[in-house]
């Protein structure tokens, strides 16, 4: 808990130079963006020491499962990718503060290098199509995504069917009753 509430110390006082999020979700920060990202902690595989956090922003999930991962999981190491300089200076600020096990890759993911992660989450980043993209080049053979989605979840694994063949489950959100997780195994271009 403590640090959680360093990211949402540091969270209030950096929103105020960079649009990191919301002012209306700031004020229910920890139900609408703590909460929301630690339920994905529940679904990672036990053998996970990687987890890669795409579009990471203001380290929602990212930091969330750092500061889990922390006291409960000292194995797994989670990087999170930002392309905004300022909003990854906020991360590694927070990481810093935080002692998270964590980092921070400055960098559009189309950059990097295959990054060969258990567990690949973005939340509110893109289309369920464009992320099994990315994912495909970053997450292990075996690895999983994690994609919290909202109410257009349905449509999304539809139209993501169309060019990919993947297995998934969803999970309904413990937040939110509109939105849903999406957590895809393999997956393959159709």
């Amino acid at each position: 808990m403590d640090r959680l509430g360093r990211h949402v110390a540091l969270l209030e006082k950096w929103n105020r130079r960079i649009n990191l999020v919301s002012r209306e979700s700031l004020r229910a920060v920890w139900h609408r963006h703590i909460a929301d990202s630690a339920q994905l902690w529940s679904l990672r595989p036990p053998h996970a020491t990687l987890w890669l956090d795409i579009g990471s922003g203001a380290g929602f999930p990212g930091l969330v499962i750092a500061a889990l991962a922390a006291a409960d999981a000292p194995e797994l190491h989670v990087r999170l990718v930002e392309s905004d300089t300022r909003k990854a200076a906020f991360l590694d600020t927070v990481i810093r503060d935080a002692h998270l096990p964590a980092s921070v890759l400055s960098a559009r993911i189309e950059t990097l290098p295959p990054q060969a992660a258990d567990i690949v989450s973005a939340r509110a980043l893109a289309p369920l199509d464009a992320l099994l993209a990315t994912a495909k080049i970053h997450r292990r053979a075996d690895g999983i995504g994690l994609f919290p989605k909202g109410r257009t979840v349905h449509k999304e694994l539809a139209d993501a069917a169309r060019a990919w063949r993947f297995t998934s489950r969803i999970h309904p959100s413990l937040t939110d009753p509109t939105a849903a997780i999406v957590e895809i195994g393999g997956f393959d271009r159709a």
